[in-house]
């Protein structure tokens, strides 16, 4: 399994490479509201864009995930709690 995957890392590494290779061409992004144009190579838009992406995507699965953390938090609390009057009866009846 580990084959397979650095396989598909190099595969997509050597795809990225060429496509960054290939792509070298400047493009002007003019950011609307504002007065400036940003002058970038093709790949860093696109790698930029992947990024932005990604991070956007993380965040909002870490935001909708909340719940069911602040759920599992409260479960370890109730399961400690638990515990330790398991103990505390376990060492009653021992005496």
């Amino acid at each position: 399994m580990r084959i397979v995957y650095r396989a598909i890392t190099l595969a997509g590494a050597v795809f990225l490479i060429l496509f960054a290779v290939s792509n070298r061409t400047t493009v002007s992004i003019a950011l609307w509201p504002l007065p400036f144009l940003v002058d970038l190579p093709l790949y860093l838009l696109f790698f930029l864009s992947l990024l932005i992406g990604a991070l956007i995507g993380v965040s909002v699965a870490w935001i909708s995930g909340r719940r069911r953390r602040r759920e599992l938090q409260r479960h370890r609390r109730r399961i400690e709690a638990l515990e330790r009057e398991l103990s505390a009866t376990q060492s009653q009846l021992e005496n």
